[in-house]
């Protein structure tokens, strides 16, 4: 839109421009615009506003060209953009003189002089430069009615409250009576508006209201409201200052307190107070001989040093550490067997093999009056309650418990401690153990002794040798306490998942005790009786029976999420429940909130385990494996690819060893073609595919000879085993069936596969006879001790 140049012009007083007038008194019909993003600006006000310069260059060119320096002033409704639009701005501004423009790198200075509020009646042009059609509203002269009069003396009133409050106040009214008059109310109501750290839309407010006694209102409201506002900032002022001054001068009266004692001789220097406390902590200990003798002479050091050289907080931080160890203090253990029992049986379901193995241990112990001597070592899947069986031990003996993790370590200084010559040295975990139990014969728990590791730094597990040997620890020399320390009442306590990763010496000091893992109906009761009442205790439902979880359900979720050995998948998928039904009743769901079997799929998502029927056909045969989070079952698959040329190929990313026994079965079946009665040119010309599921997961050990063999057999029988059963036994050149480890695994894997025929090596009688009578039992086992044996058996 093109400027209308022929748009009448207005006086400052509001009458229309046909007289002889001086061109700085002109207000034009037309006027350009300038968007303000902070605050609007009032008629009356004096303001230096810094503008970019490209975006209204081209604005004040044009007010330049047209030799009228005024301009219309608008707050915008939001953030100020480069490209504004008329709905972005208020309907109403202040018409301003320009007085001075001073243009810098990148912004444009302009000094305005606020001179009437304006409307906008239309807009000329809506893009840059903006100029509108407005309609001037001329500040009225002196007020004539009493209401006003009142309302200006109340606006002085609320302003002489604040001057004491903020002094700035006091400099803006200073330049207020310099320039205007305070008897004219509607000058004075917009000086003080702006005067307040009202909003944007309240002052917007106070702009667009023309009447002068709602205006006048208006700024008494906002004015009272900025007397609140100062008054609580000079309370939290003072609170500060008087917190400070108390502080000060308690400071100082210390200081004199401190001065006067001492020349009194009523108290001692801080050296002074710092060797008594360190003499006062070995009262009732009994300190050996050696220690003691040291302690004396680093005190005796420390007397002599001062208190800013470094030495002083070296031979200080030796001595804290010295006297802080539990030297000769026990706690007295239980020797009630019976509170032993009731202790493992309250806090863990099953494992009574486990736990009647823990209860020798603590019975051998309670009756030479001294649970030590041997170091035990839980072996098992993660999840299956092995670090929860040491708290629940050294509870049953009333001891202290302490538990660090050795998983990763890599330093020896974390196990023996650091040398005092180096900066920051500190003791091994197992003195921190001890000052932070205060006794010295704790239940110490080395986490994850499998993981442990080595480098340029040491060997941390060689380091515990000492430690775990009942014969050396009785002087446990730390680096940094430099003095031997008895660490032969301590019961230790190892933790692992597998025991092929701890050091052969380091192992043969432990005395171990397998947790194979929970059976189906052992893990319903643990989640009854344990993991449900604690998560929902962890939820804060102070009624446990605002979420009820039925058997039913609780197996589908043991059967669909939590096949492993332990209990951690379990755990979390009620946890995972328990956080769904709180929303459902913060939600305002009724209670209680009942979670069926047929409601589990709609919290848990889909069963991440499906129940599979177990493989049968020809060269298809059942294995069982053992990994490091317990037994599972492994299918075993052969086929005959072609008959072109004789050859055996392996998929299933089988490790070296069971790769090895894929040749051995595979070289058996061969040698003994006319025993086993396989056709001649199965032999000689058939290319044989032997897989093992799942392809992804890696696979390794002898364990799968037989199986390999089974199936390679069934193969080239092409007949199906007789029998559906599970085997696994490794098998030599000759015809042998070897042992294999992790038996109770096994068969634990077997019994919740719901398979009722187990096929094992005979030298394994021993392993099997050590299982745990729940488990055999429905599991018919055959031991064989030859190829020959498994044959008659399966076919």
């Amino acid at each position: 839109m093109e400027i209308d140049e022929q748009s009448d012009i207005i006086l400052p007083d509001g009458s229309p421009g046909r007289d002889v007038v001086l061109p700085r008194d002109v207000l034009p019909g037309v006027i350009q615009i300038i968007a303000q993003e902070s605050r609007p600006f009032f008629p009356g006000q004096a303001i230096p506003l810094l503008l970019d310069a490209q975006m209204w260059t081209s604005t004040l060119q044009v007010i330049r060209e047209r030799k009228l320096q005024v301009v219309g002033l608008i707050a915008t409704r939001g953030e100020l953009s480069e490209t504004l639009a008329p709905e972005d701005l208020y309907a109403m501004g202040t018409a301003c003189r320009i007085h001075r423009i001073n243009q810098t790198e990148g912004h444009i200075q302009v000094l305005l002089e606020g001179l009437q509020r304006f409307r906008v009646r239309r807009w000329v042009n809506d893009r840059t430069p903006l100029s509108v059609n407005a309609q001037y509203f001329p500040v009225r002269a002196a007020s004539d009615t009493p209401e006003e009069k009142a309302y200006a003396v109340a606006i002085i009133n609320t302003i002489k409250e604040l001057i004491p409050l903020n002094p700035l106040f006091g400099e803006e009214l200073k330049i207020f009576l310099a320039r205007s008059n305070p008897n004219e109310p509607s000058v004075l109501a917009d000086f003080a508006a702006a005067l307040t750290t009202a909003s944007k839309e309240d002052l917007q407010e106070v702009l667009e209201t023309i009447s002068l006694q709602p205006r006048l209102e208006r700024v008494v409201e906002l004015l009272h409201r900025e007397v609140q506002i100062a008054q609580a900032q000079m309370e939290i002022r003072q609170h500060v200052e008087e917190a400070i001054q108390g502080h000060q001068r308690e400071t100082f009266l210390r200081q004199q307190l401190k001065f006067i004692q001492q020349e009194l001789g009523i108290t001692k220097d801080d050296k002074t107070a710092e060797i008594d406390e360190f003499r006062g902590r070995l009262e009732g200990k009994s300190v050996p001989e050696t220690a003691q003798q040291r302690i004396d002479d680093e005190l005796t050091k420390l007397s002599l040093l001062e208190l800013g050289s470094a030495e002083y907080g070296v031979t200080r931080n030796y001595l804290d550490w010295l006297t802080a160890v539990p030297w000769g203090t026990y706690t007295e253990d239980t020797n009630d067997l019976a509170i032993a029992k009731q202790r493992l049986a309250k806090d863990h379901e099953g494992l009574d093999d486990v736990k009647a193995r823990i209860i020798e241990f603590l019975a051998l112990g309670i009756m030479k009056g001294d649970v030590t001597g041997s170091i035990i070592c839980l072996a098992g899947p993660p999840g299956v309650g092995k670090t929860s069986l040491g708290r629940s031990i050294a509870a049953a003996l009333n001891r202290k418990f302490y538990r660090f993790s050795v998983g990763g370590m890599r330093d020896e200084a974390e196990i023996k401690g650091h040398r005092r010559t180096y900066v920051g040295a500190m003791p091994g975990k197992l003195i921190q153990a001890l000052k932070d139990t205060g006794v010295a014969n704790p239940v110490i728990m080395l986490d994850e002794i499998d993981k442990i590791g080595a480098s340029y730094q040491g060997d941390p597990a060689s380091a515990l040798l000492e430690v775990l040997d009942p014969e050396q620890n009785s002087n446990f020399h730390d680096h940094y306490l430099d003095v031997d320390f008895d660490l032969s009442k301590v019961l230790f306590i190892c933790t692992a998942n597998q025991l092929d990763t701890i050091p052969a010496p380091l192992l043969d000091r432990m005395e171990v005790i397998r947790l194979s893992g929970y059976l189906d109906v052992e893990k319903l009761a643990i989640a009854r009786k344990h993991l449900l009442p604690r998560q929902l205790a962890r939820a804060g439902l102070r009624r446990r029976g605002d979420i009820k979880i039925n058997a039913a359900a609780l197996k589908t979720i043991i059967e669909g999420y939590s096949r492993e050995a332990g209990v951690r998948r379990l755990d979390k998928a009620l946890a995972a429940i328990v956080r769904k039904c709180i929303i459902k009743l913060l939600e305002g769901a009724e209670k209680p909130i009942a979670v069926g079997k047929s409601d589990v799929s709609e919290y848990l998502g889909p069963p991440i385990y499906e129940k599979e029927p177990l493989q049968q056909g020809v060269g298809v045969v059942t294995g069982l494996a053992w990994t490091a989070l317990g037994g599972v079952t492994l299918p075993v698959e052969a086929t005959r690819v072609h008959s072109r040329q004789a050859g055996l190929r392996i998929t299933g990313q089988l490790g070296d060893v069971m790769q090895e026994s894929a040749n051995i079965a595979y070289s058996y079946l061969l040698a003994n073609r006319e025993r086993l009665q396989i056709d001649e040119e199965f032999c000689n010309r058939a290319f044989i595919h032997l897989h093992v599921p799942a392809g992804a997961t890696p696979k390794d050990g002898p364990s799968a000879g037989i199986t390999i063999a089974t199936a390679l057999l069934s193969l080239a029988r092409g007949k199906q085993p007789r029998i559906n059963a599970a085997m696994t036994g490794e098998l030599t050149l000759t015809g042998k069936v070897y042992p294999v480890g992790g038996i109770r695994e096994k068969l634990l894997a077997a019994k919740r596969q719901k398979i009722r025929r187990v096929i094992l090596p005979a030298a394994n009688q021993r392993d099997y006879d050590e299982v745990p009578e729940h488990i055999r039992k429905g599991i018919k086992v055959d031991f064989v001790v030859t190829f020959e044996d498994v044959v008659a058996l399966v076919f």
